[in-house]
């Protein structure tokens, strides 16, 4: 399937692995949670799959996972099959090309890498698609048979400004928003980034302060169809000071599956 593989893991399809690491991952969830004054289900567990197979996928969805998100649109659709996916609600999370788009609008729940208005106006497009097949399906008693055609994202934010990653500048974050407020096919839901990797605590902590501000200050100006509700933000190595400066949505792949090669 890929080229990597995984480390401090057993055979697959053995749940205990995943299972004793999810507790671990909860403990640490609930505690930040706590340390920051808020109650537990205020932050989102989404387990990152890129490179797990599927045997383990189920084991975390099976141990009570509800949020899956994968990097690669082709990785995810070559074993979504193997995937017990009733009620769980799967992201993409990597950078996603607009010729992927046809192939993630109406498979994912949530699109976490929006970051340009070329892509944007891509999803916009293939949602406009979307709508008039469901609105062509609607059965005898007016129910659909396909979902509505908008699709939920988030706005990737590169806060660390380095050149190497994709996302919005900061700056320009409130232009693009106002863009994507006049298009039926998407729905806005917040901010996502992935900071610069930094070991100290506190200047985790700075750089989460900094996205968190800037989330803050775009749900204030209640721009039309920017709903603002989710920031995601904080992964294995960082999670729990992403929590403390106000995550809703943590992103946890080798702490829950184990470490790539």
């Amino acid at each position: 399937m890929t080229e990597k593989s995984f480390v401090d893991r057993p055979e697959d399809g053995d749940s205990r692995f995943v299972l004793d690491n999810l507790g671990r991952i909860e403990e640490r969830i609930a505690a930040a949670c706590a340390a920051a004054g808020r109650k537990r289900e205020d932050v989102t567990l989404l387990a990152v799959t890129k490179t797990v197979p599927p045997a383990r996928i189920n084991a975390a969805i099976g141990a009570g996972v509800t949020h899956i998100g994968e990097n690669r649109v082709q990785e995810f659709l070559g074993k979504r099959d193997a995937l017990r996916l009733d009620g769980v609600d799967v992201h993409l999370i990597g950078h996603l090309q607009t010729n992927k788009v046809n192939k993630v609008v109406g498979r994912a729940a949530l699109i976490q890498s929006v970051d340009s208005e070329h892509l944007l106006l891509a999803i916009e497009k293939e949602a406009a698609k979307a709508e008039a097949i469901s609105q062509a399906s609607l059965r005898e008693d007016n129910t659909r048979i396909l979902p509505v055609g908008y699709t939920e994202v988030l706005v990737e934010v590169n806060i660390g400004g380095e050149e190497q990653k994709t996302g919005v500048a900061p700056e320009r974050l409130e232009e693009l928003l106002y863009t994507m407020a006049a298009l039926p096919g998407i729905r806005v839901r917040g901010l996502m980034t992935v900071p610069p990797i930094l070991t100290a605590p506190e200047e985790q902590r700075r750089v989460f302060s900094q996205m968190y501000k800037l989330f803050i200050d775009i749900r204030g100006k209640n721009i039309d169809n920017i709903r603002m509700d989710m920031l995601s933000m904080g992964m294995s190595s960082d999670y729990e000071q992403a929590i403390l400066e106000g995550s809703t949505l943590v992103r946890i792949g080798s702490a829950l599956f184990g470490r790539r090669l």
